[in-house]
């Protein structure tokens, strides 16, 4: 075993290194034991605690136990590091037992917040070997290894080192500004003084407002200097702008419905054609689910520049045409109780105000009447209403006698001519 250390140039370790690495072995399994004792009684209570936080948090809870193990250890083993001056072989040991829980403990609290699993995988790789080598010394002898392997443009060193630098930057970023926007959701949404439409409002506001924090941060951590950049951007930035007017134009509209509270999640709005409840108001266009279940994208700046109609705006109480011809010869006092009847049994009909029924005009064949109900449901339809009401007209008016008009027409022959040559007899 020796000759083959000889051979890669590593020293055989001696008897006081494995005197030192089985002390550390043996204080790595106590403090694990320990850390295990700890989750047991302190998981569950932190479980119990972060179950109500909401709906996310009820993911983290349920990992509560192992993570709270994974932390514990890794504070008594970083502890027990830094307590003496050990010996090359116990600081791999103690390097390793540093480097794994960190690594799990990274590993489950992104995968309980739903980060994907490869970010989270990378991340916790990172973690793992940035750890172990700076436990074992420094990890000045890594860097120096991956900046040789590279070359230089200009006055920018390119090599494999700044490449993962940037690299790990760059998921590090995505994941803090993902795990960031479900904490603030989180947040805004226990905000009691705020109802949907300004909860939404500071979700999108929050959202832009880490992005662009993320991405100044990001460029501090890679070290990019901007003024080198300085003409470059303009260009960029203004063909940006006109490439991007429309959505910039459409995030600037959905802010302002935010902020305006014209439309929200859950109003029945019609626009144009499209006629359904609000979904979501998101970035570029407002979701419209109509009653077929088809889902309208409406571009934000439409409902800023065309005409909106909104059910539910101050009231959800919507009044419902429906018109009703009888005949001429039936006894219109009781048609018009026999309507205002059937619009009372209709189940979504409101009892305030009462449904009624005025007499429109003298038609052709047929006296026309319009049934007015309200409802406090748009969001529903009104197809159906008129369907429930109509039916039970017709049932009503056949049970009483009430006759339904047909097409008539009057005709008048003025002058009728008789068959050819009896003029002359």
């Amino acid at each position: 075993m020796r000759s083959i250390f000889d051979t890669f140039g590593v020293t055989w370790p001696k008897h006081a290194d494995w005197v030192s690495a089985g002390a550390a072995i043996l204080l790595i399994s106590l403090a694990w034991a320990a850390a295990h004792l700890l989750a047991r009684s302190i998981g569950p209570r932190l479980a119990a605690f972060w179950s109500r936080r909401g709906a996310r948090g009820e993911e983290l809870a349920a990992h509560m136990c192992s993570l709270s193990r994974y932390l514990a250890a890794l504070v008594l083993t970083a502890i027990m590091l830094n307590a003496d001056a050990w010996r090359p072989l116990a600081l791999i040991v103690l390097g390793l037992a540093i480097a794994v829980p960190a690594a799990l403990l990274v590993l489950g609290i992104l995968r309980a917040v739903q980060i994907a699993t490869w970010i989270a995988a990378v991340l916790a790789a990172v973690t793992f070997v940035a750890l172990l080598t700076r436990a074992v010394g420094s990890l000045r002898p890594v860097t120096d290894v991956l900046d040789r392997i590279g070359f230089d443009a200009g006055k920018v060193r390119v090599s494999l080192l700044s490449a993962i630098e940037t690299g790990v930057t760059l998921i590090a970023l995505y994941a803090a500004v993902k795990l960031l926007n479900r904490i603030a959701a989180e947040s805004i949404k226990r905000a009691r003084g705020l109802d949907a439409t300004q909860q939404l409002l500071a979700q999108k506001l929050a959202g832009v407002a880490i992005v662009v924090v993320a991405f100044f941060v990001g460029i501090d951590l890679l070290g990019i200097d901007l003024t080198a950049f300085t003409v470059f951007s303009g260009a960029f930035g203004l063909a940006v702008g006109f490439g991007l007017q429309k959505t910039f134009g459409n995030l600037i509209a959905g802010i302002i419905l935010l902020m305006d509270r014209s439309v929200k999640p859950g109003d029945v709005i019609v626009v144009g054609d499209s006629f359904g409840h609000v979904s979501k108001i998101g970035i570029r266009a407002v979701s419209i689910v109509t009653r077929d279940g088809k889902e309208h994208l409406i571009p934000n700046e439409n409902l800023m520049t065309q005409e909106v109609e909104n059910w539910s705006y101050s009231s959800r109480d919507v009044r419902v045409h429906i018109p009703v011809g009888v005949s001429y010869d039936c006894d219109l006092a009781l048609a018009q109780k026999l309507m205002v009847q059937a619009a009372k049994e209709a189940k979504r009909v409101k009892d305030t105000p009462p449904p009624s029924v005025w007499l429109r005009a003298f038609g052709e064949s047929s006296v026309d009447h319009e049934i007015l109900v309200w409802i406090a449901d748009p969001e529903a339809g009104i197809g159906s209403v008129r369907s429930e009401v109509l039916n039970r007209v017709w049932a009503l008016f056949k049970e009483h006698g009430v006759v339904l008009p047909n097409p008539q027409r009057d005709i008048h022959v003025k002058d009728w001519p008789g068959p050819p040559g009896a003029a002359g007899g």
